[in-house]
């Protein structure tokens, strides 16, 4: 198929993706505040589901490390596939539209407060999420091991390093934006549900951060620390949650800038030009 003939049931081309990805930005900017937020609760919510399942998984420690990595990453990708073939508003997928404001469709104020809301959509879906999996006590699943894995794990990335953690952030959107990239460049729900599986198994096997899905794993690590007595006392520190969402949020802003100017750059359209 030559590129730009968008016809047939074959991927898009880069350069038809790179103005899809700017014609959905547009869209995404026009939303109205109200649909725009319970969207990115949604994904939210779908986020961490994924990573309900990640836990799910790894609390049985009788697997092999590259086993549990590997699958477990596959169990996080039921996050993505929701909020791409459902649709929903997430924010580190939402970076991409620095591809619409490069080609001066898009004001800076558009995107800015499209980020912004869009944040704190999905740290309230997060929450949501969180209250429900607790209420349905998934915690206490294999005997009270899911729980223990919900605390490592938020206590794991409560405690990371600065630089450190900035980068495994700027890896993680890279690979994120990548997944979405090839969804918008997909024609069927098949396409997409196979396009995504090994970038964000990838990112989640190598444990890069992604601050919305953190924003689950650390408050229902904190929760079931300080307020259900799992773990040691203190494992989850709240301050080193707060940082890891700052900073985790900043290093996925960066890696999928990287991403979407890269392909802005190399694919845009001759009108862009």
């Amino acid at each position: 198929m030559q590129e730009g003939a968008g016809l047939g049931l074959e991927a898009l081309s880069p350069t038809e993706v790179e103005k899809r990805v700017e014609d959905a930005a547009c869209a995404k900017a026009a939303l109205p505040t109200g649909r725009c937020f319970v969207s990115a609760m949604l994904a939210g919510a779908f986020v961490a589901f994924g990573g309900m399942f990640f836990c799910l998984f790894l609390s049985d420690a009788t697997l092999p490390f590259a086993v549990q990595r590997l699958v477990g990453g596959v169990c996080f990708c039921l996050g993505l596939v929701l909020v791409l073939c459902c649709g929903a508003e997430l924010f580190t997928g939402n970076v991409l539209m620095v591809c619409s404001r490069a080609s001066g469709r898009v004001p800076w104020r558009a995107v800015l407060g499209n980020w912004g809301l869009v944040w704190l959509g999905n740290l309230a879906g997060s929450l949501l999420a969180m209250a429900l999996v607790l209420l349905a006590n998934v915690q206490g699943m294999n005997g009270g091991e899911v729980g223990a894995t919900f605390v490592s794990v938020a206590a794991a990335k409560a405690s990371l390093g600065p630089v450190e953690l900035f980068f495994k952030a700027v890896m993680c959107n890279a690979l994120v934006c990548l997944a979405v990239w090839i969804g918008f460049a997909s024609r069927t729900v098949t396409d997409k549900v196979v396009g995504i599986l090994l970038p964000i198994a990838a990112f989640v096997a190598c444990g890069f951060e992604h601050c919305v899905a953190n924003m689950f794993f650390l408050s229902t690590g904190l929760a079931l620390n300080v307020l259900g007595g799992v773990g040691a006392a203190g494992a989850v520190a709240l301050g080193g949650a707060a940082a890891n969402l700052v900073l985790a949020t900043l290093g996925n802003v960066a890696g999928g800038a990287l991403v979407g100017l890269a392909y802005w750059y190399a694919y845009r359209g001759k009108e862009a030009r």
